[in-house]
């Protein structure tokens, strides 16, 4: 999510291979070159592709006789992104070549940060290696189970928001989700970017015995239903 003050992140941990096989992975992940640029990745989609992606973006940073193409190299976040972008396609044709169907290995990555000389720029990137930006008619991106979580993003998202009252938006629409679709579930990962700051910011775990986010979840659904109440009943001779 864009915001005026910087970019926030926010994603869960669950995987599965069916409702008999379910997995906490991490799906948020951070490259930084301090005082100089701050790269944050999340994906969804098949496991072994997030994963392979992410195992070379990482390697490429640190091995320096296979540093090209790096994300620590590019001069700007659009140069990063076609590099994420072309791992994500290569590694899915990779899959292909074994003779796999390209559709099942699918995945979809949302790239954000910044790089000095440029403004935090966030992007959305396919499984095809095309991609498109945020902006201020679309200032942010879902990937995974999206649905349930985004009419609240949709009404309540504000470009002037602080850091507090997203992670609150983002935690009502999580809440949206997991009572909806058991593919989505707990710890929730979130990182605050502030703008200009070159640095990582504040990041951390919502876990699943957190405190605010029970009152959160239970304030919501209750709010709800009294907005339900207030509203006019139907009158069928009407």
């Amino acid at each position: 999510m864009a915001l005026d003050r910087g970019l926030v992140f926010m994603s869960d941990t669950r995987t599965n291979a069916g409702l008999d096989n379910i997995s906490t992975f991490r799906k948020m992940y951070h490259w930084e070159v301090p005082g100089e640029r701050v790269i944050t990745v999340m994906t969804a989609g098949n496991l072994a592709t997030t994963q392979a992606v992410i195992s070379i973006l990482d390697e490429r940073t640190k091995a320096a006789n296979d540093r090209d193409p790096s994300i620590f190299a590019a001069p700007s976040m659009f140069q990063a992104a076609r590099i994420v972008a072309d791992t994500l396609k290569d590694v899915i044709f990779q899959h292909t070549q074994a003779g796999q169907q390209a559709a099942a290995f699918n995945a979809t990555i949302i790239l954000g940060g910044q790089i000095k000389g440029g403004p935090p720029r966030l992007f959305l990137i396919y499984p095809e290696g095309n991609f498109i930006e945020a902006g201020g008619d679309t200032p942010f991106f879902q990937i995974g189970e999206m649905k349930y979580g985004r009419p609240i993003l949709v009404r309540a998202y504000e470009p002037g928001m602080s850091f507090e009252e997203a992670m609150r938006l983002l935690l009502v629409s999580f809440d949206s989700t997991l009572k909806a679709n058991l593919t989505v579930g707990l710890p929730f990962d979130y990182h605050l970017y502030v703008a200009d700051s070159f640095e990582r910011g504040r990041s951390g775990r919502i876990e699943k015995d957190d405190a605010f986010f029970d009152i959160v979840s239970q304030g919501w659904g209750d709010a709800l239903k009294t907005a339900l109440d207030s509203l006019p009943t139907f009158n069928f001779d009407s």
